[in-house]
């Protein structure tokens, strides 16, 4: 994953004239669960119809241009690794940053499984 990569294609659209705003979210392996546990690790894996439902819906939102997404799966990953990229370029900060949280709410709840390795 490299967002500064994932940045520049989208700055190499031909409507980037329409940007006002990237946003980024950059999720890492943390190294305890949501309830304390110490963590060692962990695998995800993805359900791509649905990522491609949840992209497709948030892009056709209006002042959106784009939205660019990385995750990290079907490997295993340690505390501290990457484990997903989400970028949103629009017009306004409003609409980016709503879209930016909806489209990771969705992600994270019905396209993700994330399998954590305790220590």
């Amino acid at each position: 994953m490299d967002l500064q990569h994932m940045m520049n294609q989208i700055k190499q659209r031909s409507d980037f004239d329409r940007v006002g705003m990237i946003l980024a979210h950059n999720g890492v392996v943390r190294g305890t669960s949501r309830d304390g546990r110490k963590v060692s690790g962990l695998r995800v894996s993805v359900d791509h119809d649905k990522l491609q439902r949840i992209l497709d819906r948030e892009r056709q939102t209006p002042g959106i241009v784009e939205i660019s997404i990385e995750i990290a799966e079907d490997r295993d990953l340690s505390v501290g690794d990457d484990v997903m990229v989400l970028i949103v370029a629009g017009d306004i900060r409003d609409t980016v940053i709503s879209v930016l949280e909806r489209t990771l709410n969705a992600v994270k709840a019905t396209v993700t499984q994330k399998t954590e390795y305790f220590v």
